[in-house]
C-alpha cells in the first residue's frame, strides 16, 4: 500500500487564512522523526502552496523543483500545488497545463479526493471553462463515500454559484448555493455552513426576496454577531446600503 500523508493530519496542520503558520506548522512536521521519504515530501508540497500564499513564488517553485521525479499520489501532489502556485502567481495558461496533467494522473491513479481537489482549482483557474470542470469534479464525487472528500461538492457548487451570479443570474445562482448550502450541512465545518448560508441570503436579497433574505442574515447575526459581511447585508436588506456586500465569508478547505 502507497504511503501517504493522511487528510485528518492535513486538516490538523493547515490553518485557513494563516500560511505563515502553515507553513511552519507543516515544516516542523516534515522535520519530525521516522517520517517515511514520501510523506515528508507530501508535506513539503503543502508548505510551497503556504509559500506561494505569501507570493514567495520562486521559494515555492524551487522547494517542489527538489521533490521530483515522483509517482503516484506524490506526483499530483507535484502538479496541483505547482498549477495551484501559478495560478496564484498570476501565470494561468502555464498552470493550466500542469493542472490537468495533475487531474490525469489522479484519474489514472484511482485518487478521487485528488482528482476533485484538482477540479476545484480548474474551475477556479480556467474561468471560461469553470462550468465544464465544475461538472466533472462532481461526476468524479460520485465514485466515493468518503466525507471528507464530498465536502468539496460545497466548493464546487459554490464556483457554479458564484460564477452564474456574476453573470446576472441570481436565479440560477441560488439553486447552486442552495445545493452548496446541503453539501456543507451534511459534511463540512461550522465555518463552511456559515459561509453557504450567506450565499444563500445574499442570493434572495438579489432576487427581491428581502423577507426570506432577512430571515437568513438575521440567524446568521445571532450566532456570529461581530461578522462584517453579515452586518454589510442587513444594512443593504435595511435600505442603507443599496450596493453589493464587498465582504463575503470564506469557504476553504
Amino acid at each position: 500500500m502507497e504511503e501517504r500523508l493522511e487528510q485528518a493530519e492535513l486538516d490538523a496542520l493547515w490553518l485557513p487564512g494563516d500560511p505563515i503558520a502553515s507553513a511552519e506548522r507543516l515544516a516542523a512536521a516534515a522535520a519530525e522523526p521516522g517520517r517515511s521519504e514520501v510523506v515528508r515530501a507530501e508535506l513539503e508540497t503543502l508548505r510551497a502552496r503556504a509559500l506561494g500564499l505569501q507570493a514567495r513564488f520562486a521559494e515555492a517553485e524551487a522547494l517542489l523543483d527538489s521533490l521530483g521525479p515522483a509517482a503516484g499520489r506524490l506526483e499530483v501532489r507535484i502538479l496541483l500545488e505547482r498549477g495551484r502556485l501559478r495560478a496564484e502567481e498570476g501565470r494561468h495558461s502555464d498552470a493550466l497545463e500542469v493542472l490537468e496533467a495533475a487531474l490525469h494522473v489522479a484519474r489514472r491513479n484511482g485518487d478521487v479526493a485528488l482528482a476533485v481537489e484538482t477540479a476545484v482549482v480548474l474551475a477556479e483557474t480556467d474561468v471560461p471553462h469553470a462550468e465544464q470542470w465544475t461538472e466533472e469534479g462532481l461526476s468524479d464525487l460520485t465514485g466515493t463515500d468518503d466525507p471528507r472528500t464530498l465536502r468539496w461538492g460545497l466548493v464546487l457548487h459554490g464556483v457554479r454559484g458564484w460564477a452564474r451570479f456574476e453573470e446576472g443570474d441570481p436565479a440560477a445562482a441560488l439553486t447552486a448555493f442552495e445545493d452548496a448550502a446541503a453539501f456543507a450541512e451534511e459534511y463540512g465545518t461550522l465555518d463552511q455552513q456559515f459561509a453557504a448560508r450567506w450565499a444563500v441570503g445574499r442570493c434572495l436579497r438579489e432576487l427581491g426576496r428581502t423577507a426570506e433574505a432577512l430571515t437568513v442574515q438575521r440567524r446568521l447575526a445571532a450566532e456570529r454577531p461581530d461578522e462584517e459581511a453579515v452586518r454589510e447585508e442587513l444594512a443593504a436588506l435595511a435600505g442603507s446600503a443599496p450596493s453589493a456586500s464587498e465582504e463575503t465569508p470564506t469557504i476553504e478547505l
